[in-house]
């Protein structure tokens, strides 16, 4: 995301128990000159029976008690903490910083630092602090080819899934908090919600050269990736941003450009009712015709 988000070779995988399920190297020519160059993701990073229509991604939860896993039984605990994964691309300028929060239930998260290193990561520096919402574990990370931050879309998905994907291993009473439960999870969310309800997108300037684009909907898996392409799709520049995983809900913030300027009014309403129309409209099933 941040600056150019070329597209390299780079190799992607979902990690389980720290072992990759699917790995498959993938080299393509820059992601602004091709939207197909976003298709293989879900084949890269998801199994298919992995993925979600969009039916399915409208599976929600409230904060309530959810099963963990004790000698190997389920039992009802308190209120489970709502998890939460930030991807943030503009708080330092030479690394990816990734924020991780589930109350105060996450403990050194060496399995998770080591799954990022099997994605070809760098963990440069780590920090743990505690505030009101719990713990917070961060982490700057950068690629191990040349030392420099992540700004292929496709790999901050993969990062994105396989730190969740090891937050439902660890911690599987998260399942029913997060909406890719219903993919990864040993249980999935028990409620759902109108995915027209929680969908929000806002576009504002943010200075001369660029502007703010801000977008709320319920999460699923390649998400990231689907924005970038549709942004992308209609000659809008993705600067820079921030990728939160809450919950339920995936919250973008995304700096944007068009030509170096902040986008016009009209502009911004078609960036808008892109987004809109893709986020909302209902997917076809494959083997429907």
């Amino acid at each position: 995301m941040a600056v150019a988000m070329v597209s390299s070779g780079c190799t992607l995988g979902i990690y389980t128990n720290l072992k990759a399920l699917e790995v498959q190297p993938i080299s393509r020519p820059s992601l602004f000159n091709s939207a197909s160059s976003f298709d293989s993701l879900n084949h890269s990073c998801i199994s298919p029976k992995l993925r979600l229509s969009s039916s399915a991604s409208t599976v929600v939860v409230k904060a309530s008690s959810a099963p963990t896993v004790e000698d190997g039984s389920y039992q009802e605990t308190d209120t489970v903490p709502t998890p939460k994964v930030i991807i943030d691309q503009d708080s330092d300028p030479d690394a990816t910083v990734v924020e991780i929060t589930f109350g105060d239930r996450l403990g050194a998260l060496l399995d998770t630092m080591g799954a990022l290193k099997n994605l070809g990561l760098n963990v440069v520096k780590a920090e743990v602090f505690l505030d009101s919402s719990g713990k917070h574990n961060k982490f700057a990370i950068t690629k191990v080819s040349d030392g420099r931050k992540i700004e292929d879309p496709e790999m901050l998905e993969a990062i994105r899934l396989t730190i969740i994907n090891n937050l439902l291993e660890y911690h599987p009473e998260s399942s029913g908090q997060l909406a890719m439960g219903a993919a990864f999870g040993v249980l999935p969310p028990n409620e759902q919600v109108d995915i027209d309800i929680a969908t929000r997108i806002r576009v504002k300037d943010d200075g001369p050269e660029r502007s703010l684009l801000y977008v709320e909907t319920v999460d699923r898996p390649g998400l990231l990736v689907d924005l970038v392409r549709i942004i992308t799709d209609i000659n809008v520049n993705v600067v820079s941003g921030e990728f939160d995983t809450e919950g339920l809900l995936a919250k973008a913030t995304f700096h944007v450009n068009y030509r170096n300027k902040a986008l016009i009014k009209p502009l911004q309403l078609v960036l808008a009712n892109s987004l809109r129309y893709y986020l909302r409209r209902p997917s076809t099933e494959e083997g429907s015709f």
